[in-house]
């Protein structure tokens, strides 16, 4: 059985472009000073490669200039690359079928103001071969899911911005892609808007659509996607599951009735580091390598006679993970 391709995967990704900036230079004559125009190449994508599998969200994270929207802007076939080679759910970029399996949505859309809500959607149907009761259907399906339904006859010109980034949702999710590519989905949107995008994404999600998402809304990353990757200028820093990216161990606090010589011997028995936290005498802090050992600790604590009243994670966010990674990186420049 042939295993089946990545959603997207990117081999030796490379893209420069040509800056323009300016130099002075002195006339024949010694005295005056003109502008001359200069050129130089400028490396937006160093040599990246990366593997996005097939059903799982991946996030793409750096700092504004690190290169994901060109990266991004290379798969949807926006952007030629310099050198590499980029394949979308196993199919080079000009490959028709692929891109009719794909939904996007670009960071700042820029729709047509003067159509209303349906006459815009039905235009994008039928680029992706819907007609008919089936288009209509489709519509008004999207339109539900992103909440705009009863605003068919609206045009585009009177929307929010946040009201634009759901219209744009919506044209994405028309074909029902197998890849849906999102640039800063929640821009413009309020709390509760974000709160709504954040669940239409976890749907997909559930329903096997492969979701890549390029945000700086980290906390949204982190309850949405199975994978980051992490770039900075133009070059890849970090890729996986978010807590296995950390480089220390994860803290462990646990609440229990009183600590027994037992259950100290069996947390050494496991090659565990193990202190006492000052001035609470029933808590003990555990350093553990991924959560599956943590668990594995809660079973001890009660066969060891013990009672767990609670156990805490010291806080290992993405968010610390992406400062770590980028400040690491500046300390070093």
């Amino acid at each position: 059985m042939l295993q089946e391709s990545p959603a997207v995967e990117v081999k030796n990704l490379r893209k420069e472009f040509l800056a323009e900036g300016l130099s002075f230079a002195r006339r024949a004559s010694g005295v005056a000073l003109q502008n001359l125009k200069v050129y130089h190449q400028l490396v937006a994508v160093d040599d990246i490669s990366f593997v996005m599998h097939r059903g799982e969200a991946f996030g793409f994270l750096g700092p504004n200039g690190a290169g994901k929207s060109t990266i991004v802007k290379i798969i949807t076939g926006l952007v030629k690359p310099t050198s590499g080679t980029v394949r979308v759910l196993g199919r080079p970029l000009n490959d028709m079928e692929m891109r009719r399996s794909v939904g996007y949505l670009p960071e700042l859309p820029n729709f047509h103001r003067w159509l209303r809500t349906q006459e815009f959607l039905e235009f994008h149907g039928r680029l992706y071969g819907l007609h008919g009761a089936a288009l209509a259907k489709r519509c008004a399906e999207a339109l539900a899911l992103v909440g705009l339904e009863g605003r068919e006859q609206q045009k585009l010109g009177a929307f929010s911005k946040g009201m634009l980034q759901r219209i744009g949702l919506a044209q994405a999710l028309l074909n029902r892609p197998e890849l849906i590519i999102l640039d800063e989905p929640v821009s413009g949107l309020d709390p509760v808007g974000q709160s709504d995008m954040r669940n239409i994404l976890l749907r997909l999600k559930a329903e096997g659509t492969s979701v890549f998402l390029n945000s700086h809304q980290l906390v949204d990353v982190e309850m949405i996607c199975d994978r980051v990757a992490i770039i900075n200028r133009g070059k890849l820093l970090k890729i996986g599951p978010p807590q296995s990216l950390f480089d220390e161990p994860l803290t462990v606090e646990l609440h229990v009735d009183r600590v027994r010589d037992e259950l100290l011997h069996h947390l050494g028995s496991l090659s565990l580091a193990v202190r006492q936290v000052e001035d609470k005498p029933s808590h003990l802090l555990v350093e553990v390598q991924n959560e599956e050992q943590a668990a594995d600790i809660a079973a001890g604590v009660h066969s060891c006679g013990a009672r767990l009243y609670m156990m805490i994670p010291h806080g290992r966010s993405l968010e610390d993970l992406f400062l770590r990674t980028i400040g690491a990186l500046r300390h070093d420049q």
